[in-house]
């Protein structure tokens, strides 16, 4: 019996990408042959650091040919479709995360037929939140440990 070629998608704003967005990834290869980590924009809003998100991830995974890294506006659902994504991945950190997520995925999955693996946060990575890393940066605190080494 041959297997048929899963494409993930791990969609978001990864205002910035932390460790735990990485860690999300990392282990969604484990249940993908390929992942699109597709970077959502919202045309009325702006946001000029979005590109150069992008070319730091895209440099983060340079070197692993199952990774692609894209920006995308509109529904992440036609993206899904339009990248040839087989399903969503999605982290959560809590039950609250799980509440939210498991919502969005069955809408999702009502409206595009589009199924979501949710990937609970590693233990030590649960209180990692791109707000988070957001607040400590704007009060000056080093925020390099909750953000992954990109050369």
């Amino acid at each position: 019996m041959t297997r048929k070629y899963k494409t993930a998608l791990f969609a978001g704003t990864f205002n910035p990408f932390t460790i735990g967005h990485k860690s999300i990834a990392d282990r969604a290869l484990k249940i993908a042959d390929a992942l699109v980590i597709g970077f959502g924009v919202n045309p009325a809003k702006p946001d000029p650091d979005s590109v150069a998100r992008v070319a730091a991830v895209k440099r983060l995974y340079a070197d692993n040919p199952r990774v692609t890294v894209v920006q995308y506006a509109g529904l992440t659902t036609e993206f899904a479709r339009e990248c040839g994504a087989d399903f969503m991945v999605r982290g959560v950190r809590s039950v609250a995360d799980f509440e939210y997520e498991r919502n969005l995925a069955d809408i999702n999955l009502k409206i595009s037929g589009i199924e979501t693996v949710l990937l609970p946060a590693l233990p030590e990575l649960s209180y990692v939140s791109s707000s988070m890393v957001r607040e400590l940066e704007a009060n000056g605190v080093d925020t390099s440990p909750y953000l992954p080494k990109i050369s």
